[in-house]
């Protein structure tokens, strides 16, 4: 089933008989050449760049409940490739390329929208700070521009500029940053991997991991019993409890991140801003609905829940820095739970247990890196090589503290990343 105009027109015209599922509802084979534990868009990616990039087809998703249910469909839906650091800068650089080819490699429209991200800054400690992020993008390959205090007024006229406690000095505007739909991209990459023979399993929660001689031999799961000698871990905020099926312990805490998204409103906001004095961040959805987070809840927890005081934090930097969204009544919240690593870089590595490799510690950039991340571990799973936008998150370099990729500079404390 292929998507298009004419066939927009055609089922619409004929009741919308004519729609297929976007992929089957497959039941778990013996053995697989490789299996994907988790179907979050890490997991669904890295099918589907292993099917299309390495022909490998005889792959499992496993999902312990149902595609777009975990992290990929509790976010934001921010898109950005403004990283400072080595390490950091040239994988969400590739990542954002993904983006911009995603819809048409997929033939499914994930409403990926680059309206411009702008993050603002509110001290001449700030300013520096963003100017040489900027030249580092800019160095990268990507586009920054470093604005002032009234070329972001031009842009986003409805701050608070005259904040005394946090006034805005200017900000660095990312234009191909912006945002997507999170569970059109599940369900495009789950569809795309159904379609070069993936199988897609709901339902399905891995219970155990099975390990002869130092090597995976399989994993045992609530539908039975599935062998394959090559096995990716991409849970997020469960890495740590699957990678104890295997004896391993990551350095990794998974805390809680909330959301929130207010009424449908006229359109206002037509960017991504981030504001810099209180870890808040806002976009408007095509439905009108205003969307925006802040920090983590700030307690270790697998409950994807949140509590009420980070809640009032949260609506009090938006306050700050918009009075006026104090007339939105908010319609709902949501948690998802962030799989935080020491330096707030994430993971990409074969793990001590030969076939078995790691997908993890995303904290807050999980969403955007959904494409690179894919295309990076199906190649460390398919070659057993690191892909060249991808050699600085090994995992050893928690043991060793040699190539830590702190971007925020804020030290080895899991939470504060």
């Amino acid at each position: 089933m292929r998507f298009s105009g004419l066939r927009v027109l055609k089922e619409g015209l004929t009741g919308n008989k004519g729609w297929g599922a976007h992929w089957r509802d497959a039941a778990p084979k013996p053995e697989y050449d490789a299996i994907i534990i988790g179907g979050g868009g890490h997991g669904l990616s890295t099918a589907y760049y292993l099917a299309k990039n390495h022909g490998l087809t005889n792959i499992a998703v496993l999902e312990k409940g149902y595609i777009g249910g975990g992290n990929v469909g509790r976010n934001t839906t921010i898109v950005r490739a403004n990283y400072f650091l080595n390490g950091n800068s040239e994988f969400y650089s590739h990542s954002m390329k993904l983006w911009e080819g995603l819809e048409q490699d997929l033939n499914y429209n994930v409403m990926h929208s680059q309206r411009g991200l702008i993050n603002l800054f509110h001290s001449d400690g700030q300013r520096d700070a963003f100017a040489r992020r900027g030249n580092a993008m800019a160095n990268q390959g990507d586009d920054a521009v470093l604005l002032d205090t009234e070329g972001v007024r031009k842009m986003l006229p409805y701050l608070a500029f005259d904040n005394t406690r946090f006034p805005i000095y200017g900000g660095l505007y990312h234009p191909r940053g912006g945002t997507a739909r999170h569970d059109a991209v599940a369900w495009g990459y789950a569809r795309g991997a159904d379609m070069r023979g993936v199988d897609i399993i709901q339902n399905c929660e891995v219970t155990g991991i099975d390990i002869e001689n130092g090597a995976v031999t399989g994993v045992q799961t609530t539908r039975g019993a599935i062998k394959s000698k090559k096995i990716g871990v991409t849970v997020a905020g469960r890495s740590g409890q699957v990678a104890a099926m295997a004896g391993m312990r990551l350095p990794i805490e998974s805390h809680v991140l909330q959301a929130f998204v207010t009424e449908g409103l006229k359109p206002v906001i037509d960017h991504v801003i981030s504001f810099g004095m209180g870890h808040f961040y806002i976009s408007q959805s095509d439905k009108g609905g205003l969307v925006f987070g802040g920090d983590l809840d700030f307690y270790a927890s697998y409950a994807a829940r949140g509590n009420l005081p980070m809640k009032e934090h949260v609506m009090e930097a938006g306050m700050t820095l918009m009075p006026m969204i104090g007339k939105a009544k908010v319609l709902r919240s949501w948690g998802g739970i962030m799989d935080m690593t020491p330096d707030g870089s994430p993971i990409i590595d074969k793990s001590p247990v030969d076939g078995l490799y790691l997908n993890c510690g995303w904290c807050y950039g999980g969403f955007k890196a959904v494409p690179g991340s894919g295309s990076v571990f199906s190649h460390l799973m398919a070659t057993d090589t690191y892909h060249p936008d991808a050699t600085g998150f090994q995992l050893d370099r928690f043991r060793t503290g040699v190539g830590l990729i702190d971007e925020e500079g804020t030290g080895s404390q899991h939470n504060l990343h």
